[in-house]
């Protein structure tokens, strides 16, 4: 198969939402921004425009990548020819910043829709060899609460709990670049591997609503702990600090959430409370909110991350806009040379109510800084370390 773009479309007729603003554009507009961010090449998130180098390196966990290999390759060998066809990429195509929040996106890939029970097993099954097991339990409920809202809004054309695509970058190899990514409406992941190495990110998980109260999926809720430990974290400081820890010219709106979808480049300075100005409780509180986020990746490659999350602790910043109280709105922001986390509530889109950011609608993301979302930075150094070596077929 030859690199390049190939698009399934799947919009329907009419209004498009952005999940970044909140604002209403035709898909032409949403076509053309996300064209025009795709002409940009790769940078990665940074703070000044420039990367930081020397953060990643190709190396051993000692974490095997093998369950995920074989779920992978059980989830291909399950499809037919032409699902197959839709569904492989090659492992460093465009399509891995394709990914979009909003329902009426354009797809790629092959959909729980037209997947047979036996391949959404399969499906699910590869999810849950990436994934922790409360990671796997939020994916599914993200899915769950979308079929809650085609519930709701009798939109089964537009919201369900199967309108989400699989596509896979690359053959799952034991020392080759490969990956998998799942795309479709609040629930995004990209994961990248090479040898025993994952890479996570960009990761975005959101709903409205957030609880189901009724209906066939009631109790099903996400984003939960998230936003109580931030909380949690926020209450914490004292009132001096506080004061640090809030963005400075900013108010809580529909939408404050900067790091979505094709924002791959985007350039954002590190803003509130350093962790090196944290007490010991406080930073214990610090790393749980992120172990939230981070552990929604397999067990042993979670703790990697943390590893390299807590080697830059003292670089990590905490920053928030919104209200402290108990059932306050808010957004925060956490930020490292090697995470970036960021939980907003956001103001109704699909749902009734006042045009203001409530408890009801929430969005979260999670990337990898200066470069190494969809582990392309370690994708560099193996391109580097292997230039002309046509057992890799990486050749100048």
């Amino acid at each position: 198969m030859t690199a390049g773009i190939r698009i399934r479309l799947v919009l329907a007729a009419g209004i498009v939402i952005t999940a970044l603003t909140g604002l209403y554009f035709s898909p032409d507009a949403i076509a053309f921004q996300r064209g025009n961010r795709l002409e940009e090449p790769f940078k990665g998130v940074t703070t000044n425009g420039q990367i930081m180098p020397g953060l990643f390196s190709i190396r051993s966990t000692g974490v095997s990548t093998e369950p995920v290999r074989r779920a992978t390759r059980a989830f291909l060998d399950g499809l037919t020819t032409e699902q197959r066809e839709e569904t492989l990429f090659p492992s460093d195509d465009v399509e891995w910043r394709m990914w979009n929040n909003v329902h009426r996106a354009p797809r790629q890939g092959v959909s729980f829709l037209e997947m047979t029970e036996k391949q959404r097993e399969q499906a699910f099954n590869m999810m849950r060899a990436g994934l922790s097991a409360k990671g796997f339990e939020r994916s599914h409920n993200v899915m769950q609460l979308n079929g809650h809202l085609a519930d709701l809004l009798s939109k089964f054309d537009e919201y369900g709990e199967f309108r989400y695509w699989i596509t896979v970058m690359g053959e799952p190899s034991a020392d080759q670049p490969w990956g998998w990514q799942l795309d479709g409406h609040h629930l995004v992941i990209n994961y990248f591997v090479l040898g025993d190495q994952v890479v996570m990110t960009p990761a975005f998980m959101g709903s409205e609503p957030v609880i189901a109260g009724s209906g066939r999926f009631k109790g099903i809720s996400v984003l939960q702990d998230e936003q109580n430990k931030g909380l949690a974290l926020m209450s914490s400081l004292s009132q001096s600090q506080q004061a640090e820890a809030i963005i400075p010219g900013q108010e809580k709106t529909r939408g404050n959430s900067l790091a979505q979808a094709f924002r791959d480049n985007i350039v954002i300075d590190y803003a509130g409370i350093p962790a090196s100005k944290l007490d010991s409780e406080q930073r214990t509180k610090l790393l749980a909110v992120i172990a939230e986020y981070v552990g929604n990746m397999a067990d042993g490659h979670a703790r990697i991350r943390m590893q390299e999350v807590q080697a830059h602790l003292d670089s990590t910043t905490f920053g928030w806009i919104g209200g402290v109280g108990p059932d306050a709105v808010f957004y925060y922001r956490i930020q490292s040379p090697v995470i970036l986390i960021e939980f907003d509530h956001q103001g109704p889109i699909a749902l009734d109510g006042p045009r203001v950011p409530s408890r009801r609608h929430v969005h979260s993301v999670v990337r990898t800084p200066n470069g190494n979302d969809y582990g392309k930075d370690l994708l560099r150094q193996h391109y580097q370390q292997h230039r002309n070596d046509q057992g890799h077929g990486h050749l100048d």
